[in-house]
């Protein structure tokens, strides 16, 4: 069902059930959603200005979702005794569809920290206990993307020809962390060339280890994080980049 992705380079893992659940009784929906990922295209530049989890990078492919029909929605779970409610627990899910067959539940983790994973899997996991949802789907950076940052801001600052801070703010980028310039300006001392010293500084600094991305989702799940709740992970490949070529790899 997902040979299509795969073909693509997206990383798709499905846990519990998932495969058979969407093939069984989403088929249509699942053919809506491959083909808006297939589709979903960003550019070198956007990655270093992108923001966290719902920067205008991932804007694309979110309206897409919108228009083929998942909404944001907010679940509301009460606890009753006696006709007195004692406790009501929200949980919000940004891409919800409703279908005859069940209720599918999405979340785009592009850029957060890692715990946001923690947060949703625990969603969908209380969701499909009270039998809100029947699957619960999470994409994120994959591994080809997520290996590949430093490399593709490196490409698209060399091809632009920016050599120094100043070029760099000309060219639109102003808004950079204390760490960054400190981790910038320690790399050009040690005679870094300056796409490489960016690059390196950007993702170490926005894109770094500890933030939503392939193998931070699938640590959590492999320890259980989410049970029992039918589960498709995706991971976004390289390919996404739509300007960007690995064959440019002589940084």
């Amino acid at each position: 069902m997902f040979h299509v992705l795969r073909t693509a380079g997206f990383d798709i893992e499905a846990r519990n059930h998932a495969s058979a659940i969407l093939a069984g009784d989403f088929g249509e929906h699942v053919e809506n959603l491959v083909a808006a990922l297939i589709g979903f295209r960003i550019g070198t530049r956007e990655i270093i200005q992108s923001g966290g989890g719902h920067a205008e990078i991932t804007m694309r492919l979110r309206n897409a979702l919108v228009d083929a029909g998942w909404r944001k929605h907010t679940f509301v779970v009460k606890t009753t005794v006696d006709g007195e409610e004692r406790e009501a627990i929200s949980h919000e899910v940004d891409h919800v569809l409703w279908t005859d067959n069940g209720t599918l539940a999405l979340e785009i983790e592009w850029n957060n920290k890692d715990p946001f994973f923690d947060r949703d899997l625990e969603n969908f996991q209380r969701l499909h206990a009270q039998g809100a949802i029947s699957v619960g789907i999470l994409i994120t950076r994959g591994a080809s993307l997520q290996s590949a940052l430093v490399q593709i801001v490196a490409s698209v600052l060399q091809s632009a020809g920016i050599s120094d801070v100043a070029e760099l703010e000309d060219w639109g980028v102003k808004e950079r962390t204390r760490r960054q310039m400190k981790n910038l300006e320690a790399m050009l001392e040690k005679q870094v060339p300056f796409a490489q010293a960016f690059a390196r500084s950007l993702v170490s600094d926005k894109f770094g280890m500890a933030t939503t991305h392939w193998s931070k989702l699938t640590d959590r799940v492999l320890r259980g994080v989410g049970n029992p709740c039918p589960l498709l992970l995706i991971g976004l490949p390289v390919a996404i980049v739509g300007d960007y070529s690995a064959a440019s790899e002589e940084l």
